[in-house]
């Protein structure tokens, strides 16, 4: 199992470099996220989150059930106008949901752990709120910074409890 990163660690707020290599490497990594989300009862999972500043992210929406998506330099090509609005939380902010304004509907082509291309298209629902929450990862941006500075301050004490966690 990998260990978390939390908020007030500087890995949650890079911007992180292109997935290059394809290899073992690549594919050890991805076996060691999905145990870490497993274990932690995740719905997703960006490398940032475990110290890895590589564009890549995986996503189960069906609890195990389904093959879980591997999306490495995922890139959104289409975000619907019509918006989502639903309580988020996420595994480096332990402890705190928010309500969260995303596009309803999603598509996004990326590469899976083998560097084969893909497109999810249309995705909805949970899927679509994954999918903009672990691409915000890859850009250095928390679920927190979609909320009014006045809601943040609200949050600022447990903010800083998690801050404290081990870095």
């Amino acid at each position: 199992m990998l260990e978390l990163c939390y908020y007030g660690d500087t890995a949650l707020r890079k911007t992180a470099s292109p997935v290059e290599k394809f290899d073992e490497g690549l594919a050890a990594l991805v076996e060691r996220m999905l145990e870490t989300m497993r274990a932690e009862d995740g719905v997703g999972l960006a490398a940032p989150q475990v110290g890895e500043s590589l564009r890549l992210f995986i996503i189960d929406t069906g609890g195990g059930e389904d093959e879980p998506y591997v999306m490495a330099n995922p890139e959104i090509v289409y975000a619907s106008d019509e918006k989502m609005v639903e309580e988020e939380g996420c595994l480096s902010l332990p402890g705190i949901t928010l309500t969260v304004t995303r596009s309803a509907m999603v598509s996004v082509k990326a590469q899976d752990v083998k560097g084969e291309p893909y497109m999810i298209e249309n995705a909805e629902g949970l899927m679509a709120k994954a999918i903009q929450h672990e691409m915000d990862h890859l850009n250095g941006i928390l679920f927190i910074d979609h909320v009014s500075p006045v809601q943040r301050a609200l949050l600022s004490g447990k903010l800083k409890k998690i801050a404290g966690k081990k870095q």
